[in-house]
């Protein structure tokens, strides 16, 4: 059995819909999906549109992600709160805020934080930070002691989270493997395409392999269709969609 795991689609639609027809040539018969799904990107309504679509599919998987659950409820002390790091977000924030309808926001509000899944005696954890926090950064060349810290309450064999855009993996000493899967939407790196894992089950013995799979698609028209949100601030988010030097837009 294959499994593709996908995170942080950040309304990158074009970006998704060409992962998803590189997850459907690689045969997968899976998709885990660990958030962030419509904050800061080019179209936020039909990105969840294309997820709740989906959804439809007993072989989807989704969780929540920091920004869904932060564009569930808008409130201006968490916007003060992302001004603090980066105004372009925090301006990305208010629009996409005023976009959603309620109905979308509630759709954010009620995805699982996290989600266990066994498969072939495979016990198989899907977060977006880490176990402990939906925020909490999972990235490569860390200590392999800071990702035994992390995850020391888990008993899963695999830990499957996003969120720093980052992709990596660790395989601990207590014989868990930790999996950053990168970014579908908005790629933290020099390159801007998108990166997702697949995971690869062998039913007989419950072995498994993973890898990480980059796939190209047209990122000049989804920059375009950003600096067309008109945000202050949109066609810096635009630009960094190209080329990711820092992890907030400059």
């Amino acid at each position: 059995m294959k499994i593709a795991v996908i995170s942080d689609i950040h309304a990158n639609i074009d970006a998704l819909e060409s992962v998803l027809e590189d997850i459907k040539s690689e045969n997968c018969e899976k998709i885990f999906c660990l958030g962030d799904i419509a904050m800061a990107g080019a179209e936020p309504s039909k990105t969840i549109s294309k997820i709740k679509e989906l959804m439809k599919s007993k072989d989807f998987y989704i969780i929540q992600g920091n920004t869904d659950k932060m564009l569930s409820v808008f409130s201006f002390e968490t916007q003060n709160d992302i001004l603090k790091v980066n105004e372009v977000m925090a301006n990305a924030y208010l629009s996409d805020s005023q976009i959603l309808t309620e109905e979308e926001k509630d759709f954010l509000k009620n995805l699982p934080e996290k989600k266990e899944i066994t498969l072939f005696g495979i016990k198989i954890l899907l977060v977006h930070g880490s176990p402990r926090k939906n925020n909490e950064n999972i990235f490569p060349n860390m200590r392999i002691e800071e990702i035994e810290e992390i995850i020391k309450d888990t008993d899963a064999d695999i830990i499957f989270c996003g969120h720093t855009h980052m992709p990596c993996g660790y395989q601990t000493n207590t014989n868990q493997t930790v999996v950053n899967v990168g970014s579908i939407g908005r790629p933290f790196s020099e390159s801007p395409s998108s990166c997702y894992a697949i995971m690869s089950i062998n039913e007989k013995n419950s072995t498994f392999q993973i890898k990480h799979k980059f796939v190209e698609y047209d990122v000049e028209k989804t920059a375009q269709k950003i600096r067309e949100r008109g945000f202050m601030g949109a066609d810096k988010l635009a630009k960094m969609l190209l080329k990711a030097t820092s992890r907030y837009p400059e």
